[in-house]
């Protein structure tokens, strides 16, 4: 009888070729669909019979075939395939398919085997379940397997799995496909050997297990108990020994030195640890006024007491600078081709660049004074400098005195027009000072060392009130009058930085000032101190600002230095809610890092012309008129071989100063 199709456990194939659906011979048809390897585990799936799939006819067992003749045979074998067709179909009507695999007897002469590896570290020991015998009768009961094979199989999986037990746990999973391979191969073996043609093409574990329970080495071992069986063959975890102490043993030879021992055996004493204190690199001065000492000379040398003398007896002696018609350009540009340079009016004043320059307005003797990078300011008389080279045993620094008033770059240098013995220097350091010839000193005028100080300009024509620039945009008044050194008033401007302040000429309440893009116009009288508002903005500019400077006698035009490489000209002949623009003079003024920027200033005996550096080979200074005409160039040959870019022209006299970025100051004069 037949087993009731809802109870087999034969999972339905994946493939039926088309001549068995049709009940008719075909040639061949394509392989079977491989089964996925999660599904397969240990136990291989069974395939469709290799006739089948192959589109023969069964073979029929040999009892069968010996009843029959061959003749039988062939007048029947249509009506036997159709019959094994049918019973094939029914077998296929099957709702659901067990994922555990099934044994199958299976008819043919060349048994087929589905191996697939597998990993026991990847599953856990409740999924392997054991499933019922698949030794049991087919649908069909026609074949059983043999008592005779029973003994057989578990001798040869005794034989092949006793000892692969034994291997590391790395080795078992490679012993078990070969053990299995091993068993099928030895099973086809005896197959085509036996008088009978039922065979057995793969071995289940379960069925050999349920054949000899009383035994640990079948191939129906558990997960679990292999697991178990696995791990106590694995060899112990190698373990790095620790190296033991020698208490009396000698240890490796040190040095000394470096146990801080002495030779004797004796130990140092310990050093006492100091705190590390980290230098400032510019350190603040000490407040109060500086004795006027040079660096560069001793204080005890006469010609440095002739040196301070020379300069207060000048300075009571200078004429004060009285208001003259401009001369024609005619005559401004050949008093301009006089002017020369030569080797003894090249000097190197200061130590690093030079932010600032300043000419002493005496016309008996030629005083130039710079203000450097390092807060030095150098004073070089050039005619006591050039009559004493002229003297063999001379030195070539005789004539040059160079001062420490401050410790950060001195960016506005002048000479007080009340009394030109004194010099007025302003740093970054937050200092304002004057230096007295007449009492060797440098005398404190305004200190804030909350603040960074940028630029200054006298309010009086006396010198007693200033007006001071901050770098972060503020503005503070400064009287000499009063005792102390500390600001009359703080003003916070609509600028977030200021780089250069100037007082108009005739008008003395408005200045100027340059910020990061705009320049502005105040009115001293009406500044607030939470904030003032300017009466004039200049917004021509696209970047930044180096200058911005009233003409100097009349204070109608307005000259300011740009990044974007131009000069501008203003008319502030009518200072207004807006001052128009005049001249734009294309010119070069990217200076890079290493090289200070580019001031552009008033000739003060010719206000319609102005001076400024060049970046052009061969080096240069030029001179530019209102109106954007070029009127001379000045040309130093192997003088005058580097980038001027701070330059002053005395008040009434044709010499013309210019410092570079090295400390060296270069004089044209007639």
């Amino acid at each position: 009888m037949y087993r009731d199709h809802r109870n087999a456990r034969m999972p339905r194939p994946l493939h039926r070729p088309a001549g068995v659906r049709a009940g008719l011979r075909c040639p061949p048809g394509p392989a079977p669909a491989p089964v996925p390897a999660q599904l397969l585990l240990l136990y291989p799936l069974p395939a469709p019979p290799a006739d089948i799939l192959a589109g023969r006819r069964p073979l029929l067992s040999r009892e069968k075939m010996g009843s029959r003749s061959a003749s039988e045979e062939k007048a029947g074998s249509r009506q036997r395939l159709q019959v094994k067709v049918n019973e094939y179909k029914e077998n296929q009507n099957i709702t659901c398919v067990s994922l555990r695999p099934v044994q199958t007897t299976v008819l043919g002469k060349t048994p087929k085997v589905y191996l697939v590896p597998f990993s026991l570290s990847n599953y856990k020991s409740d999924q392997f379940k054991h499933p019922k015998s698949l030794l049991n009768k087919n649908a069909n009961n026609e074949f059983v397997c043999k008592k005779c094979k029973k003994t057989e199989i578990r001798k040869t999986c005794r034989r092949i799995l006793t000892p692969k037990m034994e291997a590391t746990s790395s080795k078992t999973e490679s012993t078990l496909q070969k053990a299995s391979l091993d068993v099928c191969t030895e099973s086809n073996k005896r197959q085509h050997k036996s008088t009978s043609d039922t065979v057995i093409p793969s071995v289940d574990m379960e069925s050999i297990q349920n054949l000899d329970s009383d035994e640990d080495t079948t191939l129906g071992l558990s997960a679990a108990r292999l697991r178990e069986m696995i791990k106590k063959r694995q060899p112990p975890e190698s373990k790095r020994k620790m190296p033991k102490k020698r208490e009396n043993g000698t240890g490796c030879r040190r040095s000394m030195r470096l146990l801080k021992v002495d030779p004797s055996g004796v130990s140092l004493p310990a050093t006492p640890t100091q705190p590390t204190l980290i230098a400032d690199e510019n350190p603040l001065l000490p407040p109060g006024p500086l004795e006027m000492t040079p660096e560069n000379r001793d204080d005890d040398n006469d010609l440095f007491k002739g040196f301070l003398q020379t300069w207060a007896e000048v300075s009571k002696t200078s004429i004060k600078n009285t208001e003259k018609e401009l001369s024609s350009i005619k005559n401004y540009k050949a008093n301009l081709n006089g002017m020369v340079i030569n080797e003894d009016t090249v000097h190197k004043v200061t130590k690093g660049p030079i932010l600032s320059v300043a000419l002493h307005p005496s016309e008996i003797r030629t005083l130039v004074a710079a203000g450097a990078k390092s807060g030095q300011v150098g004073l070089w008389d050039l005619q006591l400098h050039i009559s004493l080279l002229k003297q063999t045993h001379q030195s070539e620094e005789d004539g040059i005195y160079v001062f420490q008033p401050h410790s950060q770059p001195v960016s506005c240098l002048y000479f007080s027009p009340a009394n030109p013995a004194h010099i007025l220097s302003l740093s970054y350091d937050g200092t304002l000072r004057c230096g007295d010839f007449s009492r060797a000193i440098f005398e404190e005028v305004c200190r804030d060392e909350r603040s960074s100080f940028s630029s200054f300009d006298f309010l009086g024509e006396d010198a007693s009130t200033l007006v001071v620039g901050h770098w972060n945009g503020n503005i503070s008044l400064v009287d000499r009058r009063t005792p102390g050194t500390s600001y009359e008033k703080l003003i916070n401007s609509s600028l977030r930085k200021i780089r250069t302040v100037h007082v108009h000429p005739v008008h003395r309440q408005y200045f100027i000032t340059a910020g990061l893009r705009d320049t502005h116009i105040y009115d001293a009288r009406h500044l607030n101190p939470r904030g003032s508002q300017p009466l004039i903005s200049l917004t021509e500019h696209t970047k930044s600002i180096a200058s911005a400077y009233f003409s100097p006698l009349t204070g109608n035009r307005v000259v300011t230095t740009c990044a974007d490489c131009k000069l501008r000209i203003f008319d502030s002949s009518c200072i207004s809610s807006q001052i128009p623009l005049l001249t734009t003079i294309r010119h070069n003024t990217i200076t890079g890092r290493w090289l200070t920027r580019f001031q552009a200033v008033w000739d003060p005996k010719q206000e319609d012309c102005v001076i400024v550096g060049s970046m052009a080979h061969p080096r240069r200074v030029e001179i530019f008129h209102e109106t954007g005409k070029q009127v001379h160039s000045f040309f130093g040959g192997e003088c005058l071989v580097s980038v001027c870019s701070i330059n002053a022209m005395h008040p009434t006299r044709y010499i013309l100063a210019g410092g570079n970025s090295s400390g060296k100051i270069h004089v044209f004069m007639n």
